[in-house]
């Protein structure tokens, strides 16, 4: 009987085993596509690129009373065992961010030195809801802004 249940603890382990892991960039795949975070004043929009060239590529733009206030490119790349969150903000000095914690639906990015934000997270509520996040401290107190985003049609526009 012992011999039985060693073996079939050896055959669970070899299938757990065998089946692929996501790796690196392909772990942030969920984040691709559309989304926009809406209020009666402001929009704003996030829009990711797939997985390619172990890097995703995402731009966004923040819009009130009908003008472009802030926008930003980001790029999500492999480096070594980590993945590297580059942002180019507009009117601001590029940052780069550094992998905390990747899990199946969230990551967290993470940079000490950078004035405000220290971190940005993003976290898959649904496969049409996202929950962004920065936070860290900004003239002494900790302080974090949440972003709710719905997936959107992605246009031309």
């Amino acid at each position: 009987m012992k011999v039985a249940v060693a073996a079939l603890l050896i055959l669970v382990g070899a299938a757990e085993s065998s089946a692929p892991q996501i790796a690196g960039i392909q772990r942030l795949a969920w984040l691709q596509g559309c989304w926009e975070s809406a209020s009666p004043t402001t929009t704003i929009e996030e829009n990711w690129m797939s997985p390619l060239g172990k890097s995703m590529v995402g731009v966004s733009r923040t819009v009130r009373a009908d003008s472009l206030v802030a926008f930003e490119t980001i790029v999500i790349r492999e480096q070594g065992s980590r993945l590297v969150y580059e942002a180019y903000p507009s009117g601001q000095a590029p940052a780069a961010f550094h992998s905390k914690d990747i899990r199946d639906t969230a990551v967290v990015f993470e940079n000490l030195t950078h004035d405000f934000p220290q971190r940005i997270g993003y976290r898959r509520n649904s496969s049409d809801s996202l929950t962004a996040w920065i936070e860290g401290i900004q003239n002494g107190e900790q302080r974090r802004i949440e972003f709710l985003y719905s997936r959107v049609e992605c246009t031309n526009n």
